[in-house]
């Protein structure tokens, strides 16, 4: 851990893995929420399944927990962690014209789960502006943040409003 606290960097200023080799392993829930916003025609396309690609939530709901899974290759400093469950959800905001989805991630280890919720929800939403960028190049994707971590050493947090 460096002066400021932050545990990715070594005494010396130098990046390295945290060791949690000394660490108990224990069951760690992640919730990480995202959302897309769009045009109210793009919305309405995803909503209706009548996007030329397919099924775009069922398409996004996979390609999170495909990223969650591959969070450790993605983000240099990350554990790779065995998940025993990853849930996505999506919820259609009409009047916002938009989509949020939230994700939980689970394992029983000796690292939190927080990236891989992170990840997956950035790749959900991702996935979402892949299939649909031909109609709408304008999308947004905003409010990504943690929203309640469990388990390990700092125990339950939850974030404020």
């Amino acid at each position: 851990m460096d002066e400021h606290g932050l545990t990715h960097f070594n005494q010396d200023g130098q990046a390295h893995m945290v060791d949690v080799g000394e660490k108990k392993e224990t069951h760690r829930i992640a919730k990480a929420v995202g959302r897309i916003e769009m045009q109210p025609a793009t919305l309405q396309i995803i909503a209706s399944g009548t996007a030329k690609k397919g099924d775009v939530l069922g398409i996004a709901r996979i390609a999170a927990i495909q990223g969650s899974k591959k969070t450790s290759e993605l983000i240099p400093l990350c554990h790779p962690l065995y998940l025993t469950s990853v849930s996505v959800e999506f919820r259609l905001d009409q009047p916002g014209s938009a989509i949020e989805c939230e994700v939980t991630a689970e394992t029983v280890g000796k690292t939190g789960v927080e990236m891989e919720a992170l990840t997956a929800v950035n790749v959900a939403l991702l996935t979402i502006y892949d299939m649909c960028k031909a109609v709408d190049k304008g999308m947004k994707m905003t409010h990504i943040r943690l929203l309640e971590k469990q388990g390990g050493r700092s125990g339950h947090w939850i974030a404020s409003a």
